[in-house]
């Protein structure tokens, strides 16, 4: 078994350890770029971001480092993180997609636009050739009919399922439309 987990901000002992005690792969997403961070996140600094996934990597653990679209960031924040996260050598990066949630500080913002999603899940395919692209959270409210689309657009994956704060789609249609594109799924 492949164990993956999300600890969130760990030093290098700490991933050390849990690397020992069979972690596989450290979860932890820079959320967006350096600069449109601090407009997203106030409880930490983004430093304490790359510092983490940096720790988890010299500690010998798999990375799946990614971000979440949608959030009032550019073209340019996006650029920006997925030259990060290709110089940080990232193996998985986690797509995801602000599910806007009424009451919450971005609770007014407007789903991103199908089309949008799969030019950016193809521009991180170009940016990151190696890497396996896992569309995830935000994916069924923000590309609605066009999910088939992301394998053309340069995706290898998805999290299929409920994520952690919205409900997705039932494993079972996430298979029938692999198959139905000829593809084969496989679940870990």
């Amino acid at each position: 078994i492949k164990v993956c987990g999300g600890f969130g901000i760990i030093n290098f002992d700490q991933a050390k350890r849990l690397a020992d005690a069979g972690l596989s792969r450290d979860n932890h997403n820079l959320e967006t770029s350096a600069k449109h961070f601090k407009n997203i996140v106030t409880k930490h600094d983004y430093q304490s971001r790359i510092d983490t996934v940096k720790a988890a990597k010299k500690a010998g653990l798999g990375l799946c480092t990614g971000g979440i679209f949608g959030i009032g960031e550019n073209d340019s924040d996006r650029i920006d993180m997925a030259l990060q996260i290709r110089e940080l050598g990232v193996e998985t990066v986690n797509m995801n997609f602000l599910s806007p949630i009424k009451g919450t500080p971005l609770g007014d913002t407007a789903v991103m636009r199908p089309r949008e999603i799969l030019r950016l899940v193809s521009l991180y395919r170009f940016i990151l050739p190696m890497a396996d692209i896992k569309v995830a959270g935000g994916r069924a409210m923000n590309l609605r009919d066009l999910q088939s689309w992301i394998f053309y657009a340069g995706a290898t994956s998805i999290i299929s399922g409920n994520y952690l704060t919205t409900a997705g789609r039932a494993v079972d249609e996430d298979v029938r439309m692999i198959e139905d594109l000829g593809l084969e799924a496989e679940i870990n």
